[in-house]
C-alpha cells in the first residue's frame, strides 16, 4: 500500500476504517490473495469509500449506486481509461457482495453497477522460431549463473507458468521420474504442470553444476537461487527473459508473461484442447484461456493472407 493510500485510509471516519480492515483480513484469509491482489482491492476500496465521505457518508450502509457510479466518473475526469474503469468497477462490485455477504449492508448495491468493458488487445507471441532461439541462447553456458538462466528460460515455456509461480519452486516440487512440477498458483491453488525433455537436461545441469556452487546456508529449498545464493528474485527472471529475447532477430518485446502466452499459443496450435490448456495454466474460467484461441486465428488469418492464391 502506498503512502497516499495509508494517509487516506487513517482519515477514513472510524466506522469506515473498520470496515477496511475487515475487508483486508477477508481477502487475505478467507480468499488467501496474493499480497500484490490484496494491496490492489484495499487501494481502491480505500478510494471509494474516501470518495463516500467527501460526500458525507460515516458508515457502509451509507454506500449507494450513486456514490459508485460518481467514484467511477470521478476516475474517468482525473484521467483513468477504460481498462481502469472496469477493474475498478470489479473491485467495487467484489466489495459490495462482501459487505451483503457480512450483513454491512441491506443489499448488494454493486450489482446495478455499469462499466465500460475493457479492450481486450491480443498478447504479442513469438514465432515457435523465435521461441526455440530465445530459450536455446544460453546453449553451452557452463558458468553457474548461466546454467540457471537456461533453466529460467526452459522452464517458463516448456510448462508456460507465471515468472512468480517459477521463482517459488522448492527442489522437492520437481518429480523429475515424471517431469512435473507441483506448482503453487493465483489462490495458492496447487497443481501439476509437465515439462519436457530439454528442460530436465537444463535441470540437471542446473542441480549438478549450477546450484552447488552458488548454494549458501541462506539458499534454504530454493530451486533457483540468485547470485549471491539466497531464492532468486522475480526481477533478475525479468531481466534474463527480456535479454534473451532482445538478442533473438525480430521477435517482439515481451518478458515471461509473452513466453507464457507464447507457450499456450504452441501448444493449441499443436492440437492441444482449451480444457487441457486451462489446466496447464491454472486458469480458474475457461473465459481467460479462450482469448489464446483468437491468437491461434490472428496467426491463421496472417498466414492464409500471405500463402493463399486468392487470398
Amino acid at each position: 500500500m502506498s503512502a497516499s493510500t495509508a494517509q487516506v485510509r487513517g482519515g477514513l471516519p472510524p466506522a469506515l476504517a473498520a470496515v477496511v480492515d475487515d475487508y483486508e483480513e477477508h481477502l487475505r484469509g478467507a480468499r488467501e490473495l496474493s499480497d500484490h491482489t490484496v494491496r490492489a482491492y484495499v487501494t481502491d476500496t480505500v478510494s471509494l469509500l474516501d470518495h463516500l465521505a467527501r460526500r458525507s457518508g460515516t458508515r457502509a450502509d451509507d454506500l449507494d449506486l450513486a456514490a459508485l457510479r460518481s467514484w467511477l466518473a470521478k476516475g474517468r475526469t482525473t484521467g483513468d481509461g477504460r481498462a481502469t474503469t472496469a477493474r475498478r468497477a470489479a473491485s467495487a462490485r467484489s466489495f459490495t457482495a462482501w459487505l451483503r455477504r457480512t450483513g454491512l449492508t441491506p443489499e448488494d448495491v454493486g450489482l446495478r453497477l455499469v462499466s465500460p468493458k475493457a479492450h481486450r488487445t491480443l498478447p504479442e507471441v513469438l514465432a515457435p522460431a523465435q521461441a526455440r532461439a530465445v530459450v536455446e541462447s544460453t546453449a553451452g553456458a557452463e558458468e553457474p549463473v548461466g546454467l540457471r538462466d537456461a533453466l529460467v528460460l526452459e522452464l517458463l515455456y516448456a510448462s508456460g507458468i507465471r515468472v512468480s509461480e517459477l521463482v517459488g519452486l522448492d527442489v522437492d516440487d520437481v518429480d523429475r521420474g515424471r517431469h512435473l512440477l507441483r506448482v503453487l498458483g493465483k489462490g495458492r491453488k496447487e497443481r501439476s504442470v509437465p515439462y519436457g525433455l530439454p528442460a530436465e537436461r537444463a535441470l540437471d545441469a542446473w542441480l549438478t553444476r549450477g546450484r552447488p556452487a552458488l548454494a549458501t546456508d541462506r539458499s534454504g529449498p530454493a530451486l533457483l537461487l540468485g547470485a549471491r545464493g539466497g531464492r532468486l528474485d522475480a526481477r533478475e527472471a525479468r531481466r534474463t527473459v527480456h535479454t534473451a529475447v532482445a538478442a533473438t532477430p525480430g521477435a517482439p518485446d515481451i518478458g515471461p508473461h509473452g513466453l507464457r502466452h507464447s507457450a499456450a499459443t504452441h501448444v493449441l496450435e499443436g492440437g492441444a484442447d482449451l480444457r487441457s490448456v486451462q489446466e496447464l495454466l491454472g486458469h480458474a474460467s475457461l473465459a481467460t484461456t479462450q482469448i489464446y484461441t483468437h491468437v491461434t486465428v490472428e496467426r491463421l488469418r496472417a498466414v492464409h493472407a500471405q500463402a493463399h492464391p486468392r487470398a
